[in-house]
């Protein structure tokens, strides 16, 4: 897959894939700071095929599907619109 954002509505991530995700209206508070917030579209998650059983996701109205984020970043499916392949590292960093 190229470098372009796909829409979630025409290809989902291979499942346990990490992949860059758009979220509309992703809201973060901020540490310390009393009802500030700030906008962070774009985070790493890994996407989840399945993870809720129908009956978990009927009680939720949601999808089964769900993106897993690192600290309390997870997402239901429906939050985010679309995603993109992780960027390889630039050339001269040393793994």
């Amino acid at each position: 897959m190229g470098s372009e954002w796909i829409s979630v509505k025409d290809v989902l991530p291979p499942d346990g894939e990490r992949v860059l995700v758009f979220i509309p209206n992703n809201e973060v508070y901020l540490p310390g700071k009393t009802g500030e917030k700030l906008r962070i579209r774009v985070i790493v998650m890994k996407f989840q095929k399945d993870f809720l059983s129908e009956e978990k996701a009927q009680q939720k109205n949601t999808a089964r599907h769900f993106w897993v984020g690192e600290g309390q970043s997870n997402h239901y499916f429906e939050d985010i619109t679309h995603w993109r392949p992780m960027p390889e590292p630039p050339a001269d960093f040393d793994l």
